[in-house]
């Protein structure tokens, strides 16, 4: 039987992650009453930081209600599937009742509520020396405090949409050599409005998901996943979007992933496309591409909204004047640089500012502050740097989709800008995974950039 575990949270894990003390599985949680104290303090306000604290606040407020002292004081039982046994799997949720006996061997100055945990975790050790004691907290520098006090402590992974990111879906995945002589015995094909289909089966079809690209060595053809049934698939011939003749708006495909990214980004049955890349990949570029084409050639979408968080690299430049709008077009300079390059070159200056101008009423800037509770009919929505969102905010942005509407997730998860996110809790690599089996969404990770042979090479070496 596996050791019973006692586990000891810090205040930045209930922000992260309100449901945190339902993630323990069968273990123990204590809560010292400097966290609820911390908790008190940060309640107040608009911010993201806010709400998880109210939220983390009701939670506890549910467990404790009708419940006596003697009941809070044996722990209160956390809600919990049952077990192969029919007992509830979970363990018990506790808080400090009394002070803390001891207090670290070592006189540690300044950040007293740190300090006030570390030693509830001694006293804890003491009382409890059949079980480990964990210290759970978000802190890099409360964790170093607790190794140096030889208390054991563990960073908050139950929120990881992966354990490694290197196993993020890529959306793209090439066919083995021999692909065609081991699933081309009972092939089918056929065409359809110029589109060819084949039907394939066997082995390879299993690793497979929807909207997924396929390509062979050879560069003899590409393919989109288009429906699985077991070890039955059936694939379609991608559009070349390279040559030429298939530019979409003056832009054309300069590999195979951005030929791929085209490809879902111009489906009409596919409403949800997340692309990962570098800085310089094109993320960007292609998806206003693909957006103006459906905008203004084909009328599939009444106007293109734009948004983005605005965490800023540097200092923050304090508040800014204006519109909604014009708060965010400082935030805006990779729509307003792509716009460039999209603008028509001919037609003289009156001609490129009749284009500047019709852009500017089918293009909105929206800020992410105000999108609770919208809904977004017939709408082209583009997320840029969604690597700074967090799971919840990026299923609150997802959810403002209507009928019709088209959701563009862009970002690079090795630039997160935002406190407590990482590449394995980024709300982007959490909609990657989770999107990954739908047969709506798309997913392609750009590899190579396309910026310029500086930023690449700036990317790659620095």
């Amino acid at each position: 039987m596996p050791q019973r575990r006692l586990f000891i949270l810090d205040t930045n894990v209930l922000i992260h992650d309100p449901t945190a003390v339902f993630r323990f599985q069968e273990h123990d949680i204590h809560l010292p009453m400097m966290v609820l104290e911390e908790l008190d303090h940060a309640k107040k306000g608009v911010s993201e930081v806010a709400r998880n604290v109210r939220q983390a606040s009701r939670f506890l407020d549910d467990l404790v209600a009708g419940a006596s002292q003697e009941e809070i004081e044996q722990g209160l039982p956390l809600p919990g599937a049952p077990g192969p046994s029919g007992q509830p799997t979970s363990g018990r949720l506790y808080f400090q009742t009394r002070p803390t006996r001891l207090s670290p061997s070592i006189p540690l100055p300044g950040n007293a509520p740190d300090n006030d945990i570390l030693g509830m975790a001694l006293t804890l050790r003491q009382d409890h020396p059949q079980c480990q004691v964990t210290l759970v907290s978000k802190d890099i520098n409360l964790r170093i405090k607790a190794a140096i006090l030889g208390i054991h402590a563990e960073d908050y992974y139950s929120d990881q949409a992966l354990d490694d990111v290197n196993l993020l879906y890529g959306g793209i995945r090439e066919l083995p050599a021999d692909f065609w002589e081991t699933h081309g015995k009972e092939l089918d094909s056929w065409k359809d409005n110029s589109r060819t289909f084949y039907r394939v089966r066997g082995p390879e079809v299993a690793h497979w998901h929807p909207n997924q690209g396929l390509f062979s060595a050879d560069d003899s053809a590409d393919f989109i996943v288009r429906q699985l049934h077991g070890s039955e698939a059936v694939i379609e011939v991608l559009r070349d979007y390279a040559a030429p003749n298939h530019a979409v708006w003056g832009i054309t495909a300069r590999n195979r992933e951005q030929n791929f990214a085209l490809n879902l980004l111009l489906d009409q049955e596919i409403d949800f496309v997340s692309l990962l890349g570098a800085a310089g990949t094109g993320k960007t570029l292609l998806a206003l591409a693909a957006g103006l084409a459906q905008v203004l050639d084909v009328p599939r979408y009444r106007e293109i909204i734009m948004t983005r968080v605005t965490v800023p690299v540097g200092e923050d430049i304090g508040f800014l004047p204006g519109t909604e709008e014009e708060k965010m077009t400082p935030w805006m300079g990779a729509l307003m640089d792509n716009l460039e390059v999209l603008a028509p070159k001919e037609g003289g200056e009156w001609g490129r500012a009749a284009t500047a101008d019709l852009l500017s009423h089918r293009i909105k800037i929206r800020s992410l502050n105000f999108m609770r509770g919208r809904t977004f009919q017939n709408k082209y929505l583009i997320l840029d740097e969604a690597q700074n969102l967090t799971p919840k905010q990026m299923k609150t942005l997802i959810t403002r989709a209507g009928p019709s509407a088209k959701v563009i997730c862009l970002g690079n998860i090795a630039q997160i800008d935002t406190p407590y996110l990482s590449e394995t809790t980024s709300g982007l690599t959490y909609v990657v995974d989770r999107f990954k089996d739908w047969p709506h969404g798309g997913h392609v990770t750009l590899r190579r950039g396309e910026r310029s042979r500086l930023a690449e090479f700036a990317s790659e070496q620095l």
